[in-house]
């Protein structure tokens, strides 16, 4: 006799949804979070809680991580997250609901072609790329459920490169629109492209107990008040514990998972709120702790038939590590060259820029060498963080620090005579042989569980796609009519968006996990946050987090 019947380990958008699917069914659901266990009214519009203090993330010193980066001479250093010269900190969202309550909610499906990069573009030296063993069809009804279930709120928008839809709109109507939408959709007739209505885990109108956005200005990075946005916690995990065979224990951090001589595994050993081991078994475990501490917990769940960790018999665990590439910019549209009767309007604090285009997902360009993928830019309205904005006006144009009169007028100018529009670019963190999850051999978390060791390379690809797609974005700026537009890319990782590492395919010798998610080897061991990816794609993984969970929960009850 088990304890359970599912023990799911991380409650973020991997592990939702398998909690509601299979507790609504009448299984019997323990959920491990090693984080508290927030609630709607726990979540405040503070600038310092969110974005200068670990009110929700971990401390450093508790759970640091080693990074392995480049240094100026082209050598690999790696500094734990808590020396003073790292800068790094891959922890986000470490609560029940995990990073999904933080998130801005800009969601795409993946495309088609995202499945199967390889076979649609070819080989690329230097990328560890392979396909996915299911296709976009696999998925699509699974898309479908989460826009309802999480309660993905927009508009479908034709282009030529939508994806097919079994639906022809979204459940929920789009959210209010500033007024910088208009400047956007005129420029982008202007010259010839489609802006996309880009749809948002954020409910317009109340459902399921759950309030309509309060159009508050601070959405991503922040908490949400009214529980408009579909976070794990919000749309799935609350409903699951209503059902009353859902439990949820917070403050549950997972050292290891045992497994017997036949590579099952029998229990998960684990640390409560004070400290203490404890054990619990169940028939099926599901890992989702987001990509890097999914890794780092099966490559220490060693066992008689796992000595190199859970899934690791041909050395793939860890590997293939993604996060997602791509570019920044931003412009500012000046009040006195606005319509007067739009002022108001353009300074209102709170309605979304719900506009993005993917007339380059994919590129057909000579310039670029022919065809080849491209990727999604998103227009985001600048947050009206005031220390933010402050801090971003006392460096000058060559980075000397500025005061006085002149740091005075530059507050002047940020807070009152413009608003900023910036721009995200996303496409594809080609998988690598430097970008990987191992365990380091020295340093320890407060448990004295070895901490993650990751290497954070890119491929070069990465950042000409991301270059090319700025570029059009810039352009679109400069049509609206902006002043000093910017551009700026990066090969850093981004730390909100982590994929890969436990890849799923049908060759165990090339993967971890099967095409059903489910770890080579095991039997009743899944992983369902992004860490089954083989690629990414050209849009935040949310979405496919979601979609693919649901899909792992049916084919969870079908092994049940």
């Amino acid at each position: 006799m088990t304890d359970f019947d599912v023990c799911v380990i991380g409650s973020g958008a991997g592990g939702g949804p398998i909690a509601l699917e299979l507790a609504v069914t009448g299984r019997s659901v323990v959920v491990l979070e090693k984080g508290p266990w927030f609630k709607e009214a726990d979540f405040y519009k503070d600038e310092l809680a969110c974005c200068h203090r670990r009110v929700y993330r971990p401390e450093l010193k508790d759970e640091p991580q080693v990074i392995d980066e480049r240094d100026a001479e082209g050598r690999w250093t790696a500094l734990p997250t808590t020396h003073p010269a790292s800068g790094w900190d891959f922890w986000n969202g470490n609560c029940v609901g995990g990073s999904s309550n933080f998130m801005s909610g800009y969601f795409h499906r993946q495309k088609p072609d995202d499945f199967h990069l390889l076979a649609a573009y070819g080989p690329i030296a230097g990328a560890a790329i392979a396909d996915w063993p299911i296709g976009y069809d696999a998925l699509e009804t699974y898309y479908t459920k989460a826009e309802r279930e999480v309660g993905i709120s927009g508009k479908v928008t034709p282009h030529r490169f939508l994806e097919p839809r079994s639906t022809p709109d979204f459940a929920y109507p789009p959210t209010a629109e500033h007024a910088l939408c208009g400047h956007i959709d005129r420029a982008c007739a202007a010259l010839g492209l489609t802006p996309l209505t880009v749809a948002r885990a954020i409910l317009s109108k109340p459902d399921r107990g759950r309030g309509a956005c309060s159009y508050s200005g601070y959405c991503g990075s922040y908490g949400c008040q009214t529980a408009a946005k579909g976070s794990s916690r919000a749309a799935l995990l609350d409903r699951a514990v209503a059902t009353g065979r859902c439990e949820i224990r917070p403050h549950s951090k997972v050292s290891r998972l045992e497994s017997d001589a036949s590579g099952r595994v029998i229990a998960v050993h684990y640390h409560d709120r004070e400290g203490r081991p404890q054990r619990l078994d169940a028939k099926a475990y599901v890992v989702a702790c987001q990509a890097i501490e999914t890794s780092r917990l099966l490559l220490y769940s060693t066992g008689p038939k796992h000595p190199d960790g859970l899934g690791n018999h041909s050395g793939q665990l860890g590997r293939n590590l993604i996060f997602s590439a791509g570019a920044t910019g931003s412009g500012r549209l000046l009040y006195r060259d606005a319509d007067p009767a739009e002022h108001e309007a353009l300074r209102a604090i709170g309605p979304f820029v719900n506009r993005g285009l993917q007339e380059w997902y994919v590129i057909d360009d000579p310039a670029m060498g022919g065809r080849l993928k491209g990727g999604t830019i998103d227009f985001v309205l600048n947050q009206p963080n005031a220390i933010a904005r402050a801090l971003a006006q006392r460096a000058d144009e060559d980075g000397g620090l500025i005061w006085g009169r002149r740091f005075k007028r530059n507050l002047e100018r940020a807070f009152s005579e413009s608003v900023i529009l910036r721009f995200e670019v996303f496409n594809d963190w080609l998988p690598n042989a430097d970008c990987f999850v191992s365990l380091d051999p020295e340093v320890k978390d407060k448990w004295g569980d070895p901490v993650a060791r990751v290497r954070i390379g890119h491929h070069d690809h990465d950042l000409r796609v991301a270059g090319y797609l700025a570029g059009k974005a810039a352009l679109v700026m400069e049509k609206m009519g902006l002043k000093d537009v910017t551009t700026r890319l990066n090969g850093a990782p981004t730390p909100n968006l982590q994929a890969g590492g436990c890849r799923f395919g049908a060759d165990p010798a090339t993967s971890v996990l099967d095409p059903d998610c489910r770890v080579h080897g095991t039997g009743n061991v899944y992983v369902s946050d992004g860490s089954f990816m083989p690629t990414g794609g050209s849009a935040p993984f949310t979405w496919t987090i979601y979609a693919n969970s649901f899909r792992v929960a049916d084919r969870i009850r079908a092994a049940l």
